[in-house]
């Protein structure tokens, strides 16, 4: 059993199941990683995935991406996939951040940067504009608005950049920015997951 201080790995897999994920698209497409299995893991499903990297299709390819709370890798390996120039991603679980550290390596990524740390204290410190964000914080711990707060005054977003929120389906509003502007939304079970462009 796994006991997290802040945050669970997240997975997606085919159909929600955990054990592994799958690459969806670009020059990794069909490749199946394996994921750490932990206690909390909540599935992101293939078909929400499709969905938001449909939405993000012109905004990937020699994007710099950052996937806040990584789990599986899911977000970060699709985005490595799909063109992005460098990708970082975060995972505070040990074994979660070893499982990504090996998946990274069997793809011989050249494009992605690895992290085991907090996301919140990881923001904190002295940015690099980002094009595109990840945040899929485990559900119920008040850490969106915190993470939010520091992604917008700590200098991690570049102008026009997009960010990804996926959240429980009752927060009716997020606490994002008033310059942020909400370009898709959609509901998947007890899921909401929303796709913001910071506007200057």
């Amino acid at each position: 059993m796994v006991k997290r201080k802040q945050h669970s790995p997240r997975t997606s897999g085919t159909n929600g199941r955990s054990g592994s994920i799958r690459i969806i698209s670009g020059r990794w497409r069909g490749r199946k990683l394996p994921v750490h299995d932990a206690e909390g893991l909540r599935p992101t499903t293939d078909r929400v995935k499709e969905t938001v990297f449909n939405w993000l299709a012109p905004d990937i390819p020699r994007a710099r991406c950052l996937d806040l709370f990584s789990g599986s890798g899911g977000l970060g390996f699709e985005a490595a996939s799909r063109g992005a120039e460098h990708v970082v991603m975060l995972e505070l679980n040990k074994q979660a951040h070893a499982q990504l550290k090996q998946n990274a390596e069997s793809l011989k990524a050249d494009n992605i940067e690895i992290h085991h740390t907090d996301a919140l204290t990881f923001l904190n410190q002295a940015a690099t504009p980002f094009d595109v964000v990840f945040i899929d914080p485990p559900f119920r711990k008040d850490l969106l608005e915190e993470t939010l707060t520091k992604l917008e005054n700590n200098g991690w977003l570049a102008a026009n950049a997009m960010i990804y929120i996926e959240a429980e389906k009752e927060l009716n509003s997020l606490p994002v920015p008033a310059h942020w502007h909400l370009s898709k939304d959609k509901t998947a079970g007890q899921v909401t997951f929303k796709l913001y462009e910071k506007e200057e």
